[in-house]
């Protein structure tokens, strides 16, 4: 399989401002950056520089929106790895690809986004299939992450942190909860998407207890409606 297959080809430039984070996430993303800007520096003092980060939260919450605005906001590729893609039934072939990724990514100081890390980062001995291959994988994964350089950024992103081997969670030194957002952080957020439309398009009824991609799909879904209807009657 060619290396650029695995690969997630997304070329979206997004802005932190553009991404609906609660204020603590975003002051913990808005440090991350600075850390990394001023990397030089701050080891020059001796202190660490975060740059093995865990996103944890569900679907839909951002976490991909967020390694790509991080990305923009340091000047620097993305290389996006959705985990669940790349596992083969042959697993020795799937640690090869990996390696191979985090090489290309280390070598070229890009940042490394690591989507549904829980699907080769379970605990050791928790699959009943191929154990001795899995938990090599795992072994595998734990020592990429170790060895990743310091003037590199990894990002890994997760729904079930609580599946994933305790090994590699402590290799992060930065662990970031996203939360399902409140009605008050949802009604913000349909504010924004609703903004650009008319009056009588914005006017619609509410979800709530959904992630933001959820919210988004179904407002949009509404509106189109709305809008359909309208047309339809002008041309009555």
């Amino acid at each position: 399989m060619n290396l650029y297959d695995l690969i997630i080809q997304d070329k979206e430039k997004v802005m932190l401002d553009d991404v609906f984070l609660e204020p603590r996430i975003r002051e913990q993303f808005v440090q991350l950056i600075k850390e990394q800007t001023y990397a030089k520096e701050l080891m020059e003092y001796g202190l660490p520089v975060n740059n093995k980060i865990l996103l944890e939260g569900s679907s839909g919450c951002g976490k991909t929106m967020t390694a790509k605005a991080v990305a923009n906001a340091l000047a620097k590729n993305i290389i996006i790895l959705n985990l669940s893609n790349i596992v083969s039934s042959r697993i020795g072939e799937t640690s090869q690809n990996i390696k191979m990724i985090f090489d290309k990514a280390a070598r070229e100081r890009s940042v490394l986004f690591l989507d549904e890390l829980d699907q080769i980062g379970k605990a050791r001995g928790s699959d009943d299939k191929d154990v001795g291959e899995m938990r090599r994988l795992v072994n595998t994964l734990i020592q990429l992450i170790d060895y990743y350089p310091e003037n590199a950024l990894l990002l890994c992103a997760t729904n079930h942190a609580e599946i994933i081997d305790t090994a590699i969670i402590r290799r992060f030194q930065l662990k970031i909860k996203y939360e399902m957002p409140s009605r008050q952080f949802l009604n913000s957020f349909y504010d924004s998407l609703l903004a650009k439309f008319p009056e009588d398009l914005r006017n619609i009824e509410r979800k709530y207890e959904v992630s933001f991609a959820e919210a988004k799909d179904y407002a949009f879904t509404v509106v189109k409606g709305k809008l359909i209807k309208k047309l339809e009657g002008k041309k009555i």
